[in-house]
């Protein structure tokens, strides 16, 4: 068993974070005045991070920080249309109005700009900006490169080559191959404002007063505690000009202590409360707002030399022996128990012949023949998180996930990090110091598969091995390889989508990963808080939300 870093009194990781003592301290240390609220039309969101995000373009705490930071006060050349409930977010428009493939160059991208965008600074958004945003994160020799934009982008933008400037609002990108992914790949690419990094002259100056064209601008923030934005009232959308006066983001990474907030009335929005607490939201008249999204939380396994997971009897195995139907009821029904790498019906799923399930008879069999026993188990160690962006309850998860493990001739053991630490770790590969010298073998790190690079190529690939990508495991292989190369020239999306349910299909049968569940996104709100739309997609937007009391 594995104990919270707040309490060593719980018996278990679900009272740690049904009675811990931390979390009530933590409330009390983040209690706003009352006249505050009252003075202006306000909402207190409760994240899931621990600290706040990086503000400065690329943002940190992996998507979250994109939700509460990145796409809050920055925009990118393509954006999510987040407007919708009933269908799966979609790419649209942003700082770009169009873009094309040049017919006679598959590898050159023309991006018209949108004309009268201003940053929070009052400067002019032109194609000068999106050259100088290329080089902030591409070009070492670039006097404002900045080495942790780079890091937190690289594995988003692999594709782009170069950027150039044909004129004022219009740019030419170039890129290394042919690739259909690059409209989704600029959606995870920020603009910082050139004009105000020049004016304050570093980008530690710069995070004190942040400058984008995004929705929200910035006021304040207080690291580990809160930090307020005020909407843009020029933003460029109308459609997209917040409704409320002011937004503050709180980072309380405990569970109980986020519905702590909202019940005494100290938040108003809540990412993430435990499902055993949702009884008792309901009957205080808080909205339970949930959806489907493409989410994936799983055991990466690592494939390097002598890891225990390159036997796929254990692969096969762990994904035999794990009750994802159990663990629903224990989240409370709020999530998709896994049937492989994407969700159930996904248009990429097609058709594998090894079927995910609870049969633990058959995992002990494919153990037992690998030689382990009762007697002899086999030992494997996880690196997971305590909190995070799409981890959902990661702790009493992990304790379920182990418990079900250990009966299949498992030792299932943990090693637990706050998530910035884990991403950290994640972007180094399996056989990084760290990882070899702690005898992990195996993370959980939720992940989207919103589209074909973020759901197969920053996985799958050789050349996506972290931190190129998100290959953490090290996998090889040379089908996939071909495969997803052949798929990332694949412009019409019938034949792009027989291809990548191949490579789904390839995935499940070799049980390269250990599959569990897909988040459906649980968040509470107050009773006056109105208009927001929970899109399906990682990525929400705060602007539709208006307080009325």
């Amino acid at each position: 068993m594995i104990q919270s870093p707040c309490s060593l009194k719980a018996q278990t990781l679900w009272d740690t974070l049904r009675y811990s003592a931390c979390a009530i301290a933590l409330i009390g240390a983040i209690a706003l005045p009352a006249t505050h609220a009252k003075a202006e039309n306000v909402l207190r969101v409760a994240m899931t991070a621990a600290d706040i995000p990086i503000n400065i373009g690329q943002p940190d705490q992996g998507f979250e920080g994109f939700r509460f930071m990145g796409y809050m006060l920055y925009d990118t050349l393509v954006l999510w249309d987040l407007s919708k409930a009933d269908e799966p977010a979609s790419l649209t428009p942003g700082l770009a109005e169009s873009w094309s493939v040049d017919p006679e160059n598959p590898e050159r991208w023309i991006f018209k700009l949108r004309k009268g965008v201003k940053y929070h600074d009052g400067s002019d958004f032109t194609a000068d900006d999106v050259v100088w945003n290329f080089e902030k994160v591409r070009n070492t020799d670039a006097s404002h490169y900045e080495p942790k934009q780079a890091a937190l982008v690289a594995v988003r933008i692999p594709a782009l080559k170069s950027v150039s400037k044909i004129d004022d609002y219009t740019i030419e990108i170039l890129t290394n191959g042919v690739s259909a992914y690059v409209p989704y790949q600029v959606s995870f690419w920020f603009m910082s404002s050139q004009e105000h990094y020049e004016k304050v002259g570093s980008w530690a100056k710069f995070a004190k007063s942040p400058s984008g064209t995004g929705p929200w601008k910035f006021v304040s923030q207080t690291p580990r505690a809160k930090v307020e934005m005020v909407p843009n009232k020029e933003y460029w959308n109308p459609a997209r000009v917040p409704k409320v006066d002011r937004v503050i983001l709180r980072p309380i990474p405990e569970a109980s202590a986020r519905v702590a907030a909202l019940l005494s009335g100290q938040v108003d929005f809540v990412e993430a409360p435990p499902p055993d607490t949702i009884p008792r939201l309901k009957s205080s008249g808080m909205s339970i707002i949930t959806n489907a999204y493409p989410h994936n939380w799983a055991i990466k396994p690592s494939r390097i030399e002598g890891s225990p997971w390159n036997d796929i009897n254990v692969r096969k195995a762990a994904n035999l022996c794990i009750d994802r139907e159990g663990m629903n009821q224990m989240l409370g029904g709020l999530s998709v128990p896994s049937e492989g790498h994407l969700p159930p019906g996904d248009t990429w799923f097609g058709n594998p012949t090894f079927k995910l399930g609870y049969m633990p008879d058959d995992a002990r069999k494919l153990m037992a023949a690998s030689g382990h026993s009762a007697d002899k188990p086999l030992t494997v160690k996880i690196a997971i998180s305590t909190s995070g962006s799409g981890q959902m309850q990661p702790l009493p998860m992990f304790e379920f996930l182990q418990a079900n493990l250990n009966e299949c001739f498992f030792d299932v053991q943990a090693e637990v990090m706050e998530w910035n630490a884990l991403t950290a770790f994640h972007r180094k590969p399996a056989n990084s110091e760290e990882a070899v010298s702690k005898g992990i073998n195996g993370a959980i790190v939720s992940h989207a598969t919103q589209d074909p690079y973020s759901g197969f190529e920053r996985f799958f690939l050789s050349s996506r091995i972290s931190p190129a990508g998100s290959n953490w495991g090290m996998l090889k292989d040379a089908w996939y390889d071909k495969t997803l190369a052949e798929a990332a020239k694949t412009f019409d999306p019938d034949k792009l989508a027989k291809i990548l349910s191949s490579v789904h299909e390839r995935a499940v049968n070799n049980a390269e990963w250990v599959w569990v569940t897909h988040d459906v996104n649980p968040r509470a709100t107050a009773p006056h808080v109105k208009g927001f739309v929970q899109a399906k997609s990682w990525f929400q937007d705060l602007t539709p939300i208006y307080i009325e009391r």
